[in-house]
């Protein structure tokens, strides 16, 4: 259905379902049989703290946990930069995925050492190494502010000024609540839930003293690596074990854990993923789903693949040089992205899923127009989105041209000089506040080269972006690129502009001998008044499309209330599953695989492959266990952030740690279908078996199966 006819046709529709009873909530919805209608979970079970799902849990598991359960799994859950991660002993303890920690990993390690590649087990306390800047979020409590910050927005009439009021609002929540008497470190968060429907403000007790304990070698924790990305049957020791420590450089004491569950989890069991999902996009209209689909997606995607390639190469050609390069981790990075990207353009693509929506919207317009009071205060809302679509659609090709344009890890340092040294001499023309112009000099000194491969392969990618969104619309840019390809506009720029190395461009800046005529300053120049253009056409609409979210965020609440959670924000959630295998490619996918399956996986495709084995995996000892489960599969609702979430069962005791989805459970991200979707965990039973016997780590076993803290592995029992 296209953009255009949408809106018409919901309002069409209308007459030919009957309108839902107001006040029925998501109970109304109808079943699954029909796979064009909407289901009752299409929204998801990413359930927030504040409203768990009491009577379903009852309900479908019989299972009512009562206030204290949900405390305990709060307190022993963490939040760490861009993923999840959990306590995992009363002695600060953590557990969460090896590529959550492997930055970490790589950061901690010292000259002559390649902890990446060779793994890392600190053997005493004393030799757990502090990770500088990382820190984990542990959520202590939840204030509703609902009212304070949607009074704040509702005394503006235009978008710019409801944005700037919802965001100072929040703000003076945050500093509010901050400068309470705290007996720890805390950081407060607003956090907006149903797209402004309601506003939670989360406290959390910082832990800013982390500590690498433990860490498998890179080939084992990203075993099968891009290749097996998204994909199941799967065999990945994906976790890690860090440590906090007090302000007094002692463990801290972690009253609420997640203990290892003995005997594992088994199929069919119910488990719970606590973590925080990272951004869903289940509650925006059709039309937002379309401009994702039409515009936004494939530009992204088309940027992402081209960047990785470069990347790839630069890394290859410089392993066969031998020179000692390494962005393995920003090349995982996007492969994930890329990957991600991909399944979700199937998703926009796939005809029953966007049927599936579109019919949730009839659904919910239909409660709206069943209310006088809820069709006077939301008439149009989704007609207003659908324009502003329309509208970002216009600036398709500005966004294929700009998309990460003042990004260092993207963009030449050639490009970049010139777009701040071209600020900085405005700035200075037109009198602005020095501060103003420091600043701006100050980010121009910080601007270093991409590798000379890198610098010209980006600076050529940059160029055909250019060439092929505006140099057919723009003619004053048409003009500056002078009918060059790409590779001899880059070849050029490098070869004349003062701007392409760091020195002489600050002694040009500062002389004022930055010229007209230098290429990289003239392609800018050309550049800047489209650009200007396009970032404030974006804010306008962006702050459009945010206001008119809300609106439609709050009917959603007003109509289903708590019965759906809200959309996935990188905040505490609770998921619940059922560890199920699932059909795919003709066969059966189990519910488990085991240590076997890693074997046979090394062993047939050679050690040549991504599936490679370290040497000390090679020849295990007689003891290690290769029926071992090693990773399992159910069908709980995760999502990027989701990584490193403990996986628990109904009394709390670990029993995996969330690592990926499947490739089919990329649609999650607009619609959750457990029939077709799988996250996949590692099995607290591998983990064990593999510190044991691989590893050695007896201390650690210790720890995590009793509890007791092992300061020295010549301490730890046999």
């Amino acid at each position: 259905m296209k953009r255009s006819s949408f809106a018409a046709t919901a309002v069409y529709l209308l007459f030919l379902y009957p309108a839902v009873l107001f006040g029925q909530g998501i109970a109304s919805l109808p079943g699954t049989d029909d796979p064009a209608r909407v289901g009752r979970f299409d929204y998801g079970k990413m359930w927030t703290f504040e409203n768990p799902p009491l009577e379903y849990f009852s309900r479908t598991y019989d299972f009512s946990p009562d206030a204290a359960w949900f405390e305990r799994a709060r307190l022993a859950a963490l939040r760490i930069p861009g993923c999840s991660a959990g306590f995992v002993s009363p002695n600060g303890l953590i557990a969460t995925n090896h590529h959550c920690a492997r930055g970490s990993v790589a950061r901690v390690s010292r000259e002559g050492e390649n902890l990446l590649d060779n793994g890392f087990y600190a053997r005493t306390m004393a030799e757990e190494r502090p990770i500088e800047g990382y820190y984990a979020d542990q959520l202590v409590a939840i204030e509703d502010v609902t009212a304070r910050v949607q009074e704040a927005v509702d005394r503006e009439t235009s978008p710019e000024a409801r944005q700037a009021a919802r965001t100072q609002a929040m703000r003076e929540v945050e500093r509010e609540i901050a400068g309470r008497p705290h007996s720890d470190s805390v950081v407060v968060q607003v956090v907006s839930l149903y797209n402004g429907g309601r506003y939670s403000a989360y406290t959390f007790r910082r832990y800013t003293d982390l500590r690498l304990v433990m860490a498998p070698e890179l080939q084992l924790g990203f075993f099968g690596a891009d290749e097996d990305n998204f994909t199941y049957p799967r065999y990945a020791l994906d976790f890690s074990l860090l440590r906090a420590y007090d302000r007094a450089g002692n463990p801290v004491r972690s009253e609420h854990y997640f203990p290892l569950a003995e005997n594992g989890v088994e199929e069919r069991e119910v488990v719970f993923v606590v973590g925080n999902p990272g951004s869903t996009a289940r509650q925006e209209t059709v039309a937002q789903l379309e401009h994702r689909r039409d515009v936004s997606g494939p530009i992204t995607l088309r940027f992402l693949t081209s960047r990785i390639a470069a990347l790839q190469r630069y890394q290859s050609e410089a392993a066969e040089r031998g020179e000692p390069v390494d962005v393995r981790n920003q090349i995982f990075g996007l492969s994930n992205s890329i990957k991600a990207f991909t399944g979700r353009q199937a998703a926009l693509t796939d005809t029953v899923i966007m049927m599936r929506r579109a019919d949730g919207e009839r659904h919910f317009l239909n409660a709206v127009r069943s209310s006088p009071v809820l069709y006077a205060r939301y008439a149009g809302v989704l007609e207003d989105m659908a324009s502003v679509q329309t509208e970002k659609t216009r600036l398709a090709d500005e966004l294929g041209a700009f998309l990460q344009l003042t990004n260092p890890g993207f963009t030449p340092g050639v490009l970049l000089r010139a777009f701040y040294a071209l600020q900085i001499l405005e700035a200075r023309r037109s009198g602005a506040p020095a501060a103003r112009i420091e600043e701006l000099t100050a980010a121009f000194r910080a601007i270093r080269n991409q590798p000379p491969y890198l610098e010209r392969r980006f600076l050529e990618l940059r160029l055909a972006d250019v060439q092929r969104h505006l140099a057919p619309v723009d003619a004053e840019i048409s003009r500056v690129l002078g009918g060059k390809t790409p590779e001899q506009a880059a070849a050029d720029i490098l070869s004349r502009s003062v701007l392409a190395e760091p020195e002489p461009a600050l002694a040009a800046l500062e002389s004022g001998a930055l010229g007209a005529d230098d290429p990289a300053a003239a392609l800018i120049r050309a550049l800047l008044p489209r650009y200007a253009a396009f970032q404030a056409a974006m804010a306008d609409l962006t702050a459009r499309e945010q206001d008119i979210a809300e609106r439609i965020g709050r009917a959603r609440y007003e109509v289903y209330g708590t019965s759906i959670p809200p959309d996935a924000t990188f905040s505490l959630r609770i998921a619940d599953g059922v560890v199920l295998p699932y059909t795919y490619n003709g066969t059966v996918a189990p519910p488990y695989t085991t240590f076997y399956g890693l074997y046979d996986h090394y062993y047939s495709y050679g050690p040549d492959s991504f599936w490679n084995l370290p040497a000390r995996w090679l020849d295990p000892p007689a003891s290690f266990d290769k029926s071992t489960p090693l990773n399992f599969i159910s069908t709980s609702d995760t999502i990027g952030g989701n990584s490193g979430s403990p996986v628990v069962n109904r009394r709390l005791e670990l029993v995996g740690l969330n690592f990926d989805r499947n490739i089919e459970g990329l649609s999650r991200d607009f619609i959750y279908l457990p029939e077709r979707g799988r996250n996949m965990a590692a099995d607290s039973r591998a983990i064990i078996e593999s510190l044991d016997d691989i590893y050695d780590a007896d201390r650690l076993v210790v720890e995590l199966t009793s509890g007791r803290l092992i300061p020295s592995e010549d301490q730890a029992p046999e």
